[in-house]
């Protein structure tokens, strides 16, 4: 198995919204250069967390588009209002006390389920890696279609375990290799899972040889620009910090695997990634408004001449 060709993605809440649009961008551009659609252009799909899923579900055959319609038309079941979390937080004050996680999970669960179905995680086109975490054995877990022991699992788990951001929601049970895990965000291990891709094409047992040999499209969901003043960074405490360093981290994350990338795979690596104006960056908003915005943000960075250019260079590549 000769794992070149990458195709990696961000993790980002609701914001895989515009990881669909720009994945849609890079199908038209390779179909206009008669090359095969995602994911039969790509020997390795990786996604973290929203990137997880959305890698799954290209693997298994849903385009970009279908993907991108699901973000739309499910959102509010993914990730309630206000009126459905209160409900929730109320039915579960006794189980979990009063500091449990936004979401209950219902909700992404039967998303998941209404898409994947009983689908396994070896069914899958293309081979296809998502991480995870293991809060008891505190070590990451790299789902593997291509692994045996994984290819039993249901993508609806692996999908539910790579999306269990802390804060949001509940860690995953699941039973992986004999042991009972639970298993939160990928995005805590490795938001952008360039990196760990590279890794498993440069595996000593695969046939490639060196990173000359590969070519790597790696795509964002946005990248947050909102500062955090210094004034908030001296004094914020624990209950301040709560969600705010989530954020941090999985930024820190993906824009340290960005610049590893770009040194050791040259110009064959491609990223795909804008900034995100103050008010778009939340994992969770799902509002008419932000869904709207984040679609403009996809359209236009799909557009710019650049985008465009970078775009056909990568069509050539493949």
């Amino acid at each position: 198995m000769k794992l070149r060709r990458i195709l990696s993605l961000d993790g980002g809440g609701i914001r895989g919204l515009v990881t669909c649009r720009w994945l849609g961008a890079v199908d038209s551009s390779l179909a206009a250069a008669g090359k095969a659609h995602i994911p039969g252009s790509f020997d390795l799909i990786a996604g973290s967390s929203t990137g997880g899923l959305i890698a799954c579900g290209l693997a298994l055959g849903h385009p970009p588009d279908a993907l991108a319609d699901l973000y739309r038309t499910r959102r509010h079941d993914i990730f309630p209002g206000m009126a459905r979390r209160l409900w929730s937080r109320a039915t579960r004050l006794l189980s979990d006390g009063p500091s449990a996680p936004r979401y209950d999970g219902r909700g992404l669960e039967a998303v998941l389920a209404d898409v994947f179905g009983d689908a396994r995680l070896g069914d899958c086109r293309v081979p296809t890696l998502v991480p995870s975490y293991d809060v008891i054995s505190r070590k990451p877990v790299m789902f593997k279609s291509f692994k045996p022991e994984h290819a039993d699992l249901r993508v609806r788990d692996v999908c539910r375990a790579t999306t269990a951001a802390p804060t949001y929601f509940p860690a995953h049970p699941l039973r992986v290799e004999g042991r009972d895990c639970a298993l939160i965000d990928g995005g805590v291990v490795a938001n952008n899972p360039t990196a760990c891709a590279i890794a498993e094409a440069l595996r000593k047992d695969e046939t490639v040889t060196g990173t000359r040999d590969l070519v790597v499209v790696s795509v964002g969901s946005g990248e947050r620009t909102r500062p955090i003043d210094l004034r908030s960074a001296r004094e914020w405490g624990a209950l301040e910090w709560a969600i705010p360093i989530i954020d941090v981290l999985f930024d820190g994350n993906a824009e340290s695997v960005d610049y590893i990338a770009q040194h050791i795979v040259g110009d064959a690596y491609f990223r795909l990634q804008a900034a995100l104006t103050t008010g778009l960056d939340d994992l969770d908003d799902v509002s008419d408004t932000n869904i709207a915005a984040l679609e403009t943000l996809a359209q236009s960075y799909s557009r710019l001449p650049a985008t465009q250019q970078a775009l056909a260079a990568l069509a050539r590549q493949l």
